[in-house]
């Protein structure tokens, strides 16, 4: 039995999902330019990077808690294989070497944790599209069906081959969008946690300095 009313309301339904194919389409061809442009910014940034070695590391560690004024440790952080954002905190640390060591410490957070927020924000795009890839991707691969299945019902076989081709042809779509973002955002947090982890260390050791003078 059909509750009055309800034709419709289902018939309204059906064609709110079938005006959504063609933005589920678009949304996916924006999707798939923005995992290109990301995937290039991924291997530029691979072959670019030259982030500095444990040896390194240990090394500069040394010549900043070794340093005897702040000239002399700026110098050797400028002098570092670190990155030019790294060395920006670190010589902002030290240029506060005038302010007491409860505010030089909370200030060496708080530099640390907006770099931090910033190089999250870097991967934003591709953390979205890990969801919203599969989703498009679903829909694209529902929405058609309907029309394809009631096609079949006519004996319209074409028109069901119409819509099983655009349903695979989208859900092969967000599902690649929704991989290749899911690992270009694991490689970019992986090295960003590295670089800060790097920040941190030579941070803790500048910081300790500092307040021995």
């Amino acid at each position: 039995m059909i509750i009055q009313g309800t034709e419709t309301l289902t018939s309204l339904i059906h064609i709110l999902s079938e005006s959504l194919l063609t933005p589920v389409i678009i949304l996916l061809v924006i999707s798939v330019i923005i995992v290109i442009l990301s995937l290039g910014g991924l291997i530029n940034e691979y072959i670019s990077r030259k982030p500095i070695s444990s040896n390194d590391l240990e090394e500069l560690i040394r010549k900043v808690s070794f340093s005897s004024d702040v000239s002399q440790m700026k110098n050797e952080i400028e002098k570092s294989n670190l990155f030019d954002y790294q060395k920006g905190i670190l010589v902002r640390i030290a240029n506060n070497h005038d302010i007491g060591s409860d505010a030089r410490k909370a200030l060496a957070s708080e530099l640390i944790s907006s770099e931090e927020t910033r190089l999250i924000k870097k991967t934003n795009k591709t953390d979205i599209l890990v969801k919203v890839g599969p989703i498009l991707g679903l829909l694209g691969t529902l929405i058609p069906l309907g029309p394809g299945l009631a096609s079949l019902g006519t004996g319209n076989i074409s028109v069901l081959a119409q819509a099983l081709t655009i349903a695979f042809d989208t859900t092969v779509t967000g599902l690649s969008v929704g991989a290749l973002s899911y690992l270009i955002s694991k490689y970019k947090k992986q090295w960003y946690e590295s670089d800060l982890i790097d920040v941190e260390t030579v941070a803790e050791a500048e910081l300790e300095t500092l307040n021995k003078w």
